[in-house]
């Protein structure tokens, strides 16, 4: 297996609408490609800051992300999530510990819909880290029999697996966290304003230019808008808080005249069929929003309206298909402009 940057496999379908592309006053914004995707930040120099901030601020950034690469990139041969899916170590870090442990969590509260142990079926499908072609000669009803976070445990530091076939797949959490560490170590440098939009999933805490909340653009689901902010769907607006979105028409592929979708419902091992085709939730960390937003596109809108009522902490906005027409749901402690 070739070393590959993180892949990108988390359909983004959002756009940061900011006010102007460039700095502005003490604002500053820049761009790059890391983790296998793009990442744009914004963020207020602090009244204080010494000349040398933006280079600190850069290189923040820069030790973040590289975590993030070492510690769950599928895609890289010397990896932790690698050398732990081929049995090669059970010892984990500080980072692998506290995504497994969230992880774990949503896992239960969604009944299985958001698991990180299916990663043999994205595999099976094609979404994984392994070639399509040489998938169709696997069982998916056997790889049912080594998947499921109850094949995992934790002792300590380290992770034991019952079955040495099982193996992890962080990517539908861990870019939400890397969103949450890079704003975490702004936060200790002094910052207060900030957006923070790796692979489409965002931090934003204080205010924008404007002095108003940040403006994040939700994409309009619709087949052939391949590219970010081109067709707004809906603008929220967001201070203190995470987003995420997940949605299914970015990444699929069409075989055999069938289409079939990035969202596997670990429960069956199957890509979904429903309705619902984008999910945008809104929480406290982006880690958990990112989470939810895969666990939503797999459960359904019915399943997640009611999910989203027991849970009155988050926000979303869900977009589904009626008969051929888009139709919206929003919880009500969201703001947006239509």
């Amino acid at each position: 297996m070739t070393k590959k940057p993180f892949p990108l496999v988390v359909l983004l379908s959002i756009a940061c609408i900011l006010a102007g592309c460039s700095s502005s006053g003490d604002y500053i914004r820049f761009q790059g490609h890391a983790l296998g995707t793009t990442y744009s930040i914004t963020y207020k120099t602090p009244e204080e800051a010494q000349p040398e901030f933006s280079s600190m601020v850069t290189r923040v950034t820069g030790q973040c992300l590289d975590r993030i690469n070492h510690s769950f990139s599928i895609y890289n041969n010397h990896s932790l999530i690698t050398q732990l899916n081929h049995n090669l170590t059970r010892q984990t870090d500080s980072l692998f510990r506290i995504v497994f442990k969230r992880s774990q969590e949503i896992s239960l509260q969604t009944d299985g819909a958001f698991d990180i142990s299916a990663a043999p079926f994205f595999d099976y499908w094609g979404f994984g880290s392994e070639k399509r072609d040489s998938l169709k000669k696997w069982d998916p009803e056997e790889i049912k029999s080594y998947t499921g976070m109850d094949k995992f445990y934790m002792e300590d530091t380290l992770l034991y697996k019952k079955d040495p076939r099982s193996s992890l797949n962080m990517n539908a959490i861990a870019k939400g966290f890397a969103s949450d560490l890079v704003a975490a170590g702004f936060s200790r440098l002094g910052i207060t304003d900030m957006l923070v939009e790796i692979g489409g999933e965002i931090v934003c805490k204080g205010v924008n230019q404007e002095g108003k909340p940040w403006k994040i653009g939700i994409d309009s689901p619709k087949d052939g808008n391949v590219h970010p902010g081109e067709s707004i769907e809906v603008v929220i607006r967001l201070t203190d808080k995470a987003l995420a979105t997940s949605g299914n028409y970015r990444n699929f592929y069409i075989e055999n005249g069938k289409k079939y979708a990035h969202t596997i419902d670990p429960r069956t091992g199957m890509p979904v069929l429903h309705n619902l085709l984008s999910a945008t939730v809104i929480a406290d960390d982006c880690m958990s929003a990112d989470a939810y937003a895969t666990a939503f596109m797999v459960m359904g809108l019915e399943s997640s309206k009611s999910f989203l009522e027991s849970h009155p902490d988050l926000g979303a906005f869900l977009i589904y298909d009626e008969n051929g027409v888009f139709k919206t749901y929003a919880t009500n402690n969201i703001l947006m402009n239509l």
